[in-house]
């Protein structure tokens, strides 16, 4: 069998068309073709971001995902091609089942057209931290469809792209480094106000992952139902174990509290008797 005959040698038969070791061979030669540029591509957009100020971390990702689906869709109509399928042939015969398709997965098409979107805009970038529906997680993949959130307990969650675009979304990441947090704090009526402010923003600055610029400062809320209300306020770069700072925080204002004989109340209600003229019994 000559080397011809090897090539054109046919495989099977799908509605007329041989698939032959020609045609198995190119599409081989197309898959690995397309890997090879978007590896390259991948190579040259993390060279071009240490040399480029202009391109940061997450354009790169955005730019390098964008042309990895592009370039795909080119190997899928040239391997449509390969075959001898005429791609716009196929398009218009087959319009109808795409309505009904495009009717049944609209959902999906919404976070596809989403996915390239938050890739465009860059709103959402991989390794930013949001907050979307009482969710808190780091940005770890952002994919065509969906992206993948990884919580505070190490739980990684779905997101639906069109989620990310059609919420409210808190990105904690966004512009500063630097983001305002509070812890509450009561204390009982007859304390020393003055010695409290000066008490909270001694734990707030004493903590080392705190900012000293801008200074924690105290907010007097409220004259509660139980309590003297106030607000912590301080600055910190540590958006991911934030929740662990004011754990640490609240420690020491107990501590600090216990030791100064401030007292912490609970909620508490006084009834007041008054004294009735009830009649008298067999009378």
């Amino acid at each position: 069998m000559s080397l011809r005959e090897i090539v054109e040698f046919s495989l099977f038969t799908i509605n007329g068309v041989n698939f032959t070791v020609t045609h198995l061979l190119s599409i081989v030669l197309i898959i690995g073709l397309t890997r090879l540029i978007n590896v390259l591509v991948k190579v040259f957009l993390r060279r071009s971001q240490k040399k480029r100020k202009w391109l940061d971390s997450g354009k790169e990702y955005a730019l390098s995902q964008i042309i990895k689906y592009i370039v795909y869709t080119i190997a899928l109509v040239l391997i449509l091609q390969t075959l001898g399928i005429d791609v716009t042939i196929l398009i218009a015969s087959s319009a109808a089942l795409f309505v009904g398709i495009g009717l049944g997965l609209q959902d999906v098409f919404r976070d596809i057209i989403s996915g390239f979107i938050i890739l465009f805009e860059r709103s959402v970038e991989v390794g930013d931290i949001i907050e979307m529906e009482r969710i808190v997680g780091q940005v770890k993949d952002i994919n065509i469809r969906t992206s993948k959130l990884k919580t505070r307990d190490d739980i990684t969650v779905i997101v639906p792209n069109a989620k990310l675009l059609h919420t409210n979304v808190i990105n904690w990441s966004e512009e500063n480094k630097k983001t305002r947090f509070m812890v509450s704090v009561g204390v009982a009526y007859g304390s020393d106000t003055q010695l409290v402010e000066k008490i909270l923003v001694e734990c707030a600055s004493a903590h080392q992952k705190v900012a000293s610029d801008p200074e924690p400062f105290v907010r007097f809320q409220d004259f509660g139902n139980s309590s003297l209300d106030f607000e912590l306020m301080f600055w910190s770069e540590t958006l991911w174990r934030i929740e662990q700072v004011k754990s640490d925080i609240r420690f020491r204002i107990d501590q600090r509290f216990r030791e100064e004989g401030i007292r912490i109340p609970f909620p508490q209600r006084d009834v007041h008797f008054f004294p009735q003229n009830l009649p008298k019994a067999g009378g």
